[in-house]
């Protein structure tokens, strides 16, 4: 996982109106757990803006008022109308002890099944993890170079050394199927008569009838 420093200033609890102050001078209230204590502290928007709107996840190096800590991002809040970043939660990390993390899903390839005229669909495009800090990938990359129309992956299918995913076993990760209207042409095609082939039919009925004296 890539590291990323981040500077901070520790900041009284001062409730929503002291959360509003440090809004309006472009920073944002943040807190700190995990560790031997809890931390209250704000950041620069613009500095965090580049972790937060990343697909990459990162171990953070926090510095707050000279104090460094290791931590991940674990939440963050956006104002609905802007946008804008309005308070992130960091989880600190500790040495020979898990934590747990959400992966951007990217896909790598161009899959067997596309190739045949099939509909890539990716059902999970995060999930969550859990494993050493130091062993962490900042991104899930897949490989569906090889996925047949009609196969899928299933979170069950991925095996990264290190790391344990906390979705559903069973949970489908991305699928190839034939995109329904070719599919439901090739049904009306196997279900409708070869053309000639009734009049044929009724033809040959008629020729085996006996003749009538």
């Amino acid at each position: 996982m890539k590291n990323v420093e981040l500077t901070g200033t520790k900041r009284p609890i001062s409730g929503t109106t002291g959360a509003k102050e440090l809004r309006r001078n472009k920073q944002v209230p943040c807190v700190l757990y995990g560790g031997q204590d809890i931390v209250h502290f704000s950041v620069e928007e613009r500095a965090l803006s580049k972790i937060v709107h990343s697909p990459d996840a990162f171990s953070v190096e926090l510095n707050i008022d000279g104090e460094k800590r290791t931590a991940l991002l674990h939440d963050k809040q956006f104002q609905p109308l802007t946008d804008a970043i309005i308070h992130a939660d960091f989880l600190e990390t500790v040495a020979n002890k898990e934590a747990k993390v959400s992966l951007n899903v990217r896909l790598k390839g161009q899959s067997a099944g596309v190739r045949k005229g099939g509909k890539m669909t990716q059902s999970l495009r995060r999930v969550r993890v859990k494993g050493m800090p130091d062993k962490l990938p900042e991104i899930l990359e897949l490989d569906v170079t090889t996925l047949e129309l009609g196969g899928n992956i299933q979170v069950k299918d991925i095996n990264i050394p290190g790391m344990t995913i906390l979705e559903k076993p069973n949970e489908v990760v991305v699928s190839v199927k034939m995109p329904k209207k070719v599919e439901a042409a090739a049904e009306n095609a196997a279900a409708t008569p070869a053309a000639g082939a009734a009049p044929a039919a009724a033809a040959a009925d008629k020729k085996a009838e006996p003749a009538k004296k």
